[in-house]
């Protein structure tokens, strides 16, 4: 975090990472021209108004007469409607330019995502994701949308206002010129010192929010750990830091307001002090001293603005890099052009071209190794699974179980050799194409937002109410639906946390089975399921895999002795392969395995019975 802050302070202004931005602006361009437009003339009125208060001086109050009067007044209320309807229109246009950028924005860095292979999101904190989709891209278009049009309205007034006070009195003009060095220095320097303590009060705001998520989330391991203390003292640091923090921002600002009134208090002086000298003589008239003074008054806030634009400007730039930087991130996994003009793309597959899949799956002189280097996980590796087969994949946690089915479902690619798909090679087909034809259960099962109905139904969109109860029926995710009060129309909530872990497994495994896949990965996905309800779904299970090439990545063995083939892998190897009888036999890696889980299941079957 320190890092991207010292990025932001320092770093000056590039229009080559601001031209990243066109292309979301430029379909836009009447609606941004339009505001600019506005805010132009909207400057023009307000450079009149003292033009108007000197000659309502001049020719009114001064002589005491009313000649001329009702004209004056209904073209003064003019200006105030038409600046009335300005702002209302540059609002509604600087809303639209708004909303509808951090829309595109949004949209083309979530489709992006899509796009991205899954050893992005392995090395990606969801939290870095959601911040370049959601923040960055809200203050990148709030940034121009609104920021700039008032920069447009601030010079244009400055520019206005000088030209205006030259034509009155060219050395008045020049008095309140020799304020503006010092309003600029002023505001350039608090402005940055400013921006940074904001920014140090967010960062310790965020973490100070992080503290609380942890204090509540964590509250039954505080207690149990007895560090109550401990999470206090954390939790102290950070206030007091806040505070500290807080405060320097909150003096810095209490000083830089006064100053900046006291610059223009000194404008105001010598305006009166050799404005009034002039109106004594007769050189000027009192209507062009109340000018000035307007104008000595007035032109501190756009000067403000200005500097203000220009260290938000620089300040936004790690943003635009942020979210340019998610959006040029090529996938690691991409389709040939020969591959996307015959299959399709991710989003739009020509299904009219897609070739039916058996399932057969071949492991030809395949070497892996991660994107982020490392050493080989698969050295010339070779396997032949005819479809139909089932394959388990056994070992040690962190043993590297999943790496082998990663790479037969495309989800990385080898590194040499080739993964063949009915005789194939996956690379010449689309990964909607494979994709499409793999049913997935993770052993941490996510569901969506929405019904028990509709989480099904994302398995296969245009199946009937018939088919998803079908498929539950199968794999006994009915027993969950016959006890939520709205069957399958209940809500499961944000990730379907109002369901238990094994609830929500049995509903995802519905969902693989609508979809009616010709590949089936099980990744533990009996793990989080109590023993009673593993036995309901055991059976289902064999029935599914039925014709069907399935692995299955399992941490208990006893649910795989039925497997076709069982591959057991050590330290990201695979040291021995056969059948659940062949590996026992060879009193090897599985033989220690199998005996070593045998005996603890034993010894917890003892001690229920025991209780």
């Amino acid at each position: 975090m320190a890092s991207i802050q010292e990025e932001e302070y320092n770093k000056s202004l590039d229009l080559k990472i601001w031209a990243k931005m066109v292309p979301f602006f430029k379909p836009y361009w009447k609606e941004l021209f339009g505001v600019i437009g506005l805010m132009l003339l909207s400057a023009v009125i307000d450079v009149f108004f003292p033009l108007m208060q000197s000659y309502a001086v001049d020719h009114f109050i001064v002589p005491g007469q009313l000649e001329g009067f009702s004209p004056f007044v209904a073209s003064y209320f003019a200006m105030i409607a038409g600046q009335t309807a300005i702002v209302i229109l540059f609002s509604r246009l600087s809303m639209v330019i708004e909303m509808r950028v951090g829309r595109d924005l949004k949209r083309a860095a979530f489709v992006h995502l899509q796009t991205l292979s899954f050893s992005y999101y392995n090395t990606t904190p969801v939290g870095y994701i959601l911040a370049r989709v959601m923040s960055d891209s809200g203050r990148i278009s709030g940034m121009v949308s609104w920021g700039l049009v008032d920069m447009m309205w601030a010079i244009a007034y400055i520019i206005g206002a000088f030209i205006s006070m030259s034509m009155l009195n060219i050395r008045l003009a020049g008095y309140v010129l020799l304020t503006v060095p010092f309003i600029s220095i002023l505001t350039m320097y608090f402005q940055k010192r400013i921006l940074q303590g904001n920014r140090e009060v967010r960062r310790i705001n965020s973490q100070i929010t992080g503290a609380y998520n942890e204090g509540i989330t964590g509250a039954k391991t505080s207690k149990t750990l007895v560090i109550e203390d401990k999470n206090f003292e954390d939790f102290s640091q950070l206030t007091n830091q806040m505070r500290r923090t807080s405060v320097h921002t909150a003096m810095l600002r209490a000083v830089y307001i006064p100053s900046i009134a006291f610059c223009s208090a000194i404008a105001v002086g010598f305006v009166l002090a050799r404005g009034g000298y002039l109106v004594m003589n007769e050189v000027i008239a009192f209507g062009t001293l109340s000018a000035f003074i307007s104008y000595a008054i007035g032109i501190v806030e756009p000067i403000q603005n200005v500097a203000g634009f220009l260290a938000d400007l620089v300040a936004t730039q790690p943003n635009i890099e942020r979210v340019s930087g998610l959006l040029e991130k090529k996938p690691d996994i991409v389709d040939s052009p020969e591959v996307i003009a015959k299959y399709g793309d991710s989003f739009e597959g020509k299904r009219e071209n897609w070739e039916p899949i058996r399932g057969d799956i071949e492991f030809r002189d395949v070497s892996f190794k991660y994107p982020d280097g490392g050493d080989y996980v698969l050295r010339h590796f070779n396997l032949k699974i005819p479809a139909g087969t089932t394959v388990a994949i056994v070992g040690e946690t962190g043993a590297g179980k999943s790496t082998l089915v990663n790479l037969a479902c495309r989800f990385f690619e080898p590194t040499e050799g080739q993964v063949l798909i009915d005789g194939v090679d996956y690379r010449e087909r689309s990964q909607l194409w494979l994709h499409s034809n793999i049913g997935y259960v993770l052993q941490n099962p996510h569901l969506f937002s929405g019904t028990v109905r509709e989480n099904i139904r994302y398995g296969k969109l245009e199946a009937t109410d018939e088919q998803i109860q079908e498929a539950a029926r199968k794999v006994s995710a009915d027993t969950v639906v016959a006890k939520l009060e709205k069957g399958y129309d209940s809500d499961v909530g944000e990730g379907g946390d109002r369901l238990s872990t094994g609830e929500k497994q049995l509903i995802s495994f519905a969902r693989a089975v609508l979809a009616d896949p010709r590949i089936f990965v099980l990744d533990e996905a009996t793990s989080s399921i109590d023993t009673q309800t593993e036995l309901l779904i055991q059976q289902a299970i064999s029935h599914l895999l039925e014709n069907r090439t399935s692995f299955l990545i399992a941490h208990r063995l006893s649910t795989i002795r039925q497997a076709d083939l069982i591959l057991v892998v050590r330290d990201g190897k695979i040291i021995e392969q056969g059948d659940h009888k062949s590996l026992l036999k060879e009193k090897g890696y599985y033989y220690s395995l199998y005996n070593q889980q045998f005996m603890e299941e034993a010894m917890m079957r003892k001690m229920q019975a025991n209780a």
